[in-house]
């Protein structure tokens, strides 16, 4: 396994003299911190060395032996049977074998390595500007990873990845992702913005269909201005609304109409739901304004026909049962204002069912008017009928005002003269035929017309 981490001590390596002769030293520390080195671990976290994997050595080992063999076979030298890497100190091999291991790990997608270098090693250099990269590799990791979670899990959008000591293409590479985000971002803001809008019934937000001078493509171009289409039947469908309500329910214009071009779904089914809430009240009003202008006109044949319900229905059976009230009302009234009008026949009462209030009140009113007339008139009839018969003892006596007083005041008057008229003619004619008494004159007071001239005439006599 390759090393993780710089803090992990470093493993021991011999130095490479070998190769001019020289004895091997003694194991050497490889410095720790500031070199980025560490050694590769034995999964303990111990931090020992270990050694280079002997398969992979002898590998090597064989392939140096192999092409030493063939090269001094064709110059016709003697074969020279130690190969490259045996000229190798054992910590020379420790460094490559550790060197590999390191790059398997980095292709593999683990920057957490390090490679374990000796300061004075053959790779010592190598291993430092190798840690190097892995850092940066292992940076520019943490950050994606950072960022996707924070923006995209999160929903932190200002957010943005750290070049940190990132240079050159690493920094260009980590300003293109922030650009992406930014790009990205950008147009969800516009989104959201326009949405917030319309959520808050603000209808005159649109989204900007470009970035920074640059216009939107793809996607973006698409959202965008579907969103855009969004609002602007919102608007056409909130201002044909609003017209249709402004019409039917301010101004009292009964079959208007909303006219949403290119709606569908929804927002066709509101629109048409819209127009048939107008149809049916312009139906429902119409209906009620025609029976209603028919019983101010006197026609009482006129009922609402119009399909309805809840309040509308109850309406309407409320305006039907007040034409039935008044049919009954006017036929009562005109049959006893005919019965007692035009045929004489007195007595007559209207009897309408169910009424209450003001008809109650004026059903009672002529009833009571029929009934005074009743009275009246067959008071007076009976005085007349008297007066025709010759008694002259009545007088009309039923409480009377107006014009009824005036023909009671008359005709008691006229009672009153016939008797004065009566007694002063018996007078005369008893004085002259009965007593002898001769030159007898009548004196009726107040008399003139015929009254005078009977009684001019008896005097005459």
């Amino acid at each position: 396994m390759a090393t993780r981490g710089t803090d992990t001590p470093v493993q021991d390596a011999r130095n490479n003299r070998r190769s001019r002769g020289g004895p091997a030293p003694s194991d050497a520390t490889t410095p720790n911190g500031s070199n980025g080195g560490g050694v590769r671990g034995n999964g303990h976290g111990n931090g020992q060395g270990v050694a280079p994997a002997k398969g992979e050595a002898h590998a090597a080992a064989g392939g140096g032996k192999a092409r030493t063999a063939a090269s001094n076979g064709a110059s016709g030298r003697a074969p020279n049977t130690e190969s490259e890497w045996d000229r190798l100190s054992a910590g020379g091999r420790a460094e490559v074998e550790h060197l590999l291991e390191v790059l398997k790990a980095v292709k593999q997608g683990d920057f957490t390595v390090r490679f374990a270098y000796h300061k004075d090693g053959v790779l010592g250099r190598a291993g430092e500007l190798l840690n190097d990269i892995v850092g940066l590799n292992e940076h520019m990791w943490g950050e994606l990873v950072r960022v996707g979670k924070v923006v995209g899990q999160e929903g932190k959008m200002h957010e943005r990845a750290s070049v940190g000591p990132a240079k050159g293409a690493w920094a260009d590479g980590m300003a293109s992702v922030n650009q992406l985000i930014a790009d990205l971002v950008a147009p969800t803001n516009e989104v959201a913005r326009v949405i917030t809008a319309v959520a808050r019934g603000d209808l005159s937000q649109k989204m900007v269909l470009e970035i920074e001078g640059r216009p939107v493509r793809g996607e973006f171009l698409r959202i965008g201005t579907t969103v855009n289409s969004m609002v602007d039947q919102l608007n056409s469908f909130a201002a044909e609304v609003t017209r249709v309500a402004k019409e039917v329910g301010n101004e009292g214009k009964l079959g208007g109409q909303a006219d949403v071009k290119g709606v569908s779904g929804t927002w066709k089914d509101l629109t048409d739901n819209v127009n048939g809430l107008a149809a049916n009240l312009t139906a429902q009003v119409r209906s009620i304004a025609k029976v209603t202008t028919a019983v101010a006109n006197g026609d009482l044949s006129q009922k609402i026909t119009v399909d309805a319900r809840g309040e509308i229905y109850e309406l309407k059976n409320t305006i039907n049962t007040m034409v039935d009230t008044l049919r009954s009302f006017a036929a009562e009234v005109t049959r006893v204002a005919k019965e007692v009008g035009t045929e004489g026949k007195l007595g007559g009462q209207a009897d309408v069912k169910g009424v209450s209030g003001t008809w109650k009140d004026l059903t009672d009113n002529v009833n009571a008017m029929a009934s005074n007339l009743t009275v009246q008139l067959r008071d007076v009839s009976k005085v007349a009928t008297a007066i025709a018969n010759g008694d002259l003892t009545q007088k009309i006596t039923v409480d009377v005002k107006g014009e009824i007083l005036q023909i009671k005041d008359v005709i008691n008057k006229m009672v009153d003269q016939l008797n004065s008229f009566a007694e002063e003619v018996t007078r005369v004619a008893k004085e002259v035929g009965n007593e002898g008494k001769l030159g007898g004159q009548a004196n009726v007071k107040g008399v003139s017309g015929t009254w005078k001239d009977l009684t001019d005439n008896v005097n005459g006599l």
